[in-house]
């Protein structure tokens, strides 16, 4: 089976692509490789795949150097004609988007980045997919559209239609569309709503980077709504083992093909128990420094697993102490590596 993997030197876009590949699926990674945060730790992303830096131009495709199932093109989703190109001489099987502009406090600075990526791009996507014969579209939406509802858990069948971003909105958006290609055109769609991610590799715009890196160095750590926060913080192995249980099943006999799941822990972490086990890592106690709620940010991500859990059999098992003595054994060896 030929996989597209859009992201691929994103967080989880790299690890689910490293771990398909193991299970010897031929996959074809795409990224367009934005700055919005430090292009460095993408590009390292890269050639822990195998794709060398000096290799990767624009269009291109790259064979990694550690697999002869994978291959790297620079390029971005908002590219039509690209993708167009792309989808007719590769011929995928399936694919799996987790390209997207990624943060929720950014949307608020730079919201047309977020349009150009998270919605023309993905229907760029669903349209290459809906005119190449794709078997199956399995994407990443966010537990961020579930805004600031008060019942917990989040359950799959809860209103989503009171966004609290702009990132939000867009992770909506990617729904509908890709319901009405489902309805119209028979694609299957599976939207995977994910929970707060962490682990090695991970992007240094969110907490548990930020946290580390500033505990280390000894920085204040920004603590927001005075540390009364809940997040559902989910190793980033526990997100990639659901993605592949996804990707394994049967093609869908429904005459709407189209599905929604939540995949976390559906085990929500007091933030200032989280920058604890950080701390206790670390060695060092954070110097914090307590603010207010951020716009967009939301009290509490908590998610209902149920229905992933009954129809693919889904399960985490990283506790928040393995996975964060994981994420900073990774964070020492890295920085060692970059000085």
């Amino acid at each position: 089976m030929k996989i597209l993997v859009t992201g691929t030197a994103g967080f989880i876009g790299y690890h689910l692509a490293k771990r398909l590949v193991e299970e010897n699926y031929e996959v074809v990674g795409i990224d367009n490789i934005n700055d919005y945060y430090d292009v460095e730790l993408k590009y390292a992303r890269l050639a822990d795949s195998g794709i060398a830096k000096q290799e990767i131009k624009p269009g291109v495709a790259v064979k990694s150097s550690r697999s002869f199932l994978y291959r790297f093109i620079q390029a971005d989703l908002a590219d039509k004609d690209f993708m167009d190109r792309l989808f007719r001489e590769e011929q995928f099987d399936l694919v799996c988007n987790l390209a997207a502009q990624a943060g929720v406090r950014y949307s608020i600075k730079n919201p047309y980045a977020y349009v150009q990526s998270n919605v023309v791009g993905f229907l760029n996507l669903l349209e290459a997919c809906r005119h190449h014969a794709v078997k199956r579209l399995v994407y990443a939406s966010s537990s961020s559209i579930y805004g600031m509802n008060k019942k917990v858990p989040f359950s799959e069948e809860d209103r989503t239609d009171t966004p609290e971003s702009l990132y939000a909105a867009t992770k909506k958006s990617d729904e509908l569309m890709a319901y009405t290609y489902s309805k119209l055109y028979g694609l299957e769609t599976i939207g995977l709503r994910l929970f707060t991610v962490y682990g090695p590799w991970g992007r240094p715009d969110m907490a548990p980077y930020l946290f580390l890196d500033s505990i280390l160095h000894d920085r204040e750590i920004r603590v927001f709504n005075h540390g009364d926060l809940l997040r559902d913080f989910t190793y980033v192995d526990d997100i990639v083992s659901g993605w592949c249980k996804v990707i394994d099943s049967p093609l869908s006999t429904e005459s709407l093909p189209y599905h929604i799941y939540n995949v976390g822990n559906s085990s929500p972490i007091k933030l200032m128990d989280f920058i604890h086990v950080i701390e206790q890592c670390a060695g060092k106690e954070a110097k914090k420094h307590f603010e207010g709620m951020q716009p967009g940010d939301v009290y509490c991500t908590y998610a209902d697993t149920s229905r992933l859990e009954k129809d693919f059999g889904y399960k985490p098992s990283t506790t928040l102490e393995s996975g964060i003595r994981r994420f900073y054994e990774w964070y020492i060896d890295y920085q060692s590596k970059i000085g």
